[in-house]
């Protein structure tokens, strides 16, 4: 079937009351054909969004456990949880590198393109209310191909438990810093990847809202406690007050806290292009945000989750980064920036009230993880719907099996943050921009129909120029991030900073 010979006047005509530009938006007809896999949620490929959505609401009807069932609210607690997190503390290192001034800059540049690809994402969304993850996206935007399904799912699995790996690390990290290193790391990573596990076990994305809300509630007290403390303190960690004075471990500097607008003479591309990279990946994360919108009951309200979120990460980031940038400096400056602190009762309490993300942001990469497998198991069965001991042991197993591949990627990897950069190069750049700016051509082809190019008003063309541009910017992410990442593995090697595996050293900051 050629969908563009298959125009939905309802589909059409539908509006959304919050569309790219703030007004009302008409949601048009399919792309595609529903994908076979599909199939079996009884959806046809001449239904209207709306149609479809209706459709799923009403057979989860009498189900134990309805999945459609989360308000704009609740998607905007998991938003918050998910981007409210432990990595705006590398912030203040990012504008240290960057300059002060190009810093922020960059912060609402990256913010802005991810709100319109996040957009964009929506909208695809509204077509086609069947797709229950990225991956069924990354097949219909690629002509339907089995093997694009295929590649955006070892994406899709690989970047979500080396996020995972990443909290049971710092998790780690964390416990270290507590207790002063009273057990062996490997024990602590035990520990938090046991708590990790039992805690993904909520099985709807409503449930974990509530979660989600305690996480971004929790991270903004510890973000805002750093900043207060860093303004308060008398100096950072390490300070010491002859500028001529060299520390022979770190080759820090002493003096003052120096802080620029622009960035120090001699920053070399790859210690740019990281701190850029690191801004860009806090943003970037719409690799979550089609499982959210398939269980939202009313998935019209997304942007308004969205805006929240946007507007809040803008503030935030901005303004944390900032403030610690401004008392620690260039020479001070650690990553997370709990460790500039230089009052241990300081970083303690501020490090504390970050416990719930710690454990929560990992929980729901596993959480969307699961649902990628166990409905594709259980579809169609009760199993799904139904509280079974096959349904939930099975549910527990996946986790299981997530969280002990976190586990072994915490501890097998020395250099876990590069070659987390490295995985984000390469994943973040479709997920991040390409998928998006082919889906608004995609998209737009279908509304136009054979004749759209040569019909295209000059907002048209703006609009699809904006776009192919989004595309490259994924292109420069995938080679230039892959770069940068790969010889920030390499220098790290040669400097001799890369550990051990399952080492019992102290990691703790």
């Amino acid at each position: 079937m050629d969908p563009s010979s298959n125009r939905d006047v309802e589909a059409i005509g539908e509006k959304s009351r919050f569309g790219l530009g703030g007004g009302e938006k008409s949601v048009g007809p399919r792309i595609a054909p529903v994908l076979p896999h599909l199939r079996g949620l009884d959806v046809a490929d001449d239904e209207s969004g709306s149609d479809i959505l209706g459709k799923q609401i009403e057979m989860e009807v009498g189900n134990a456990i309805k999945y459609r069932t989360c308000s704009w609210q609740k998607t905007a607690a998991l938003l918050f949880s998910e981007y409210i997190c432990l990595a705006i503390m590398s912030f203040p290192y990012s504008y240290s590198v960057l300059g002060l001034v190009p810093g922020i800059i960059l912060t609402v540049v990256v913010a802005a393109l991810v709100l319109y690809t996040s957009l964009v994402l929506w909208e695809f969304c509204l077509r086609h209310p069947e797709v229950r993850d990225v991956c069924d996206i990354g097949q219909m935007l690629f002509w339907g191909k089995t093997s694009a399904w295929y590649i955006t799912a070892v994406m899709f699995i690989l970047n979500n438990t080396f996020i995972q790996g990443l909290h049971v690390l710092v998790s780690a990290k964390y416990l270290n810093t507590i207790t002063n290193h009273s057990q062996c790391t490997v024990v602590f990573a035990v520990i938090a990847t046991i708590i990790c596990w039992f805690s993904s076990l909520p099985r709807t994305f409503s449930a974990l809202s509530k979660l989600g809300t305690a996480s971004a509630l929790f991270t903004f007290i510890s973000v805002l406690l750093a900043a207060i403390f860093a303004a308060i303190e008398a100096h950072p960690q390490g300070y010491n007050p002859d500028p001529n004075y060299i520390n022979p471990t770190t080759g820090i500097h002493g003096g003052e806290p120096i802080v620029t607008a622009v960035p120090l003479k001699g920053t070399t591309f790859v210690v740019g292009m990281n701190a850029f990279l690191n801004i860009s990946y806090t943003f970037i994360g719409q690799i979550t945000l089609p499982s959210f919108i398939a269980e939202m009951k009313e998935p019209r309200d997304f942007p308004k989750a969205l805006w929240a979120v946007t507007i809040a990460e803008i503030i935030l980031f901005s303004l944390v980064g900032g403030i610690v940038y401004g008392y620690t400096g260039n020479q001070y400056n650690t990553s997370p920036a709990f460790g500039s602190l230089g009052n241990e009762v300081y970083k303690k309490v501020s490090f504390s009230f970050m416990i719930p993300t710690l454990i929560f942001l990992g929980v729901l990469y596993a959480s969307v993880s699961a649902r990628f497998v166990f409905f594709r198991l259980f579809e169609g069965t009760r199993h799904k719907s139904q509280h079974t001991l096959v349904g939930w042991a099975t549910w527990g197993g996946i986790l299981a099996a997530t969280w002990l591949g976190a586990f072994i990627i915490a501890e097998v990897i020395p250099f876990f943050s590069d070659l987390l950069s490295l995985m984000s190069s390469l994943f973040d750049s479709f997920f991040g921009f390409i998928f998006w700016g082919v889906a608004y051509i995609r998209m737009r082809r279908v509304d136009g129909g054979v004749y759209w190019l040569r019909e295209q008003s000059l907002y048209g063309y703006m609009m699809l120029a904006f776009n192919v541009l989004i595309i490259l910017i994924g292109l420069f992410f995938l080679v230039a991030g892959t770069y940068t990442s790969v010889q920030s593995i390499i220098d790290s090697y040669n400097q001799h900073l890369v550990g051990g595996v399952f080492t019992c050293t102290n990691n703790g900051i």
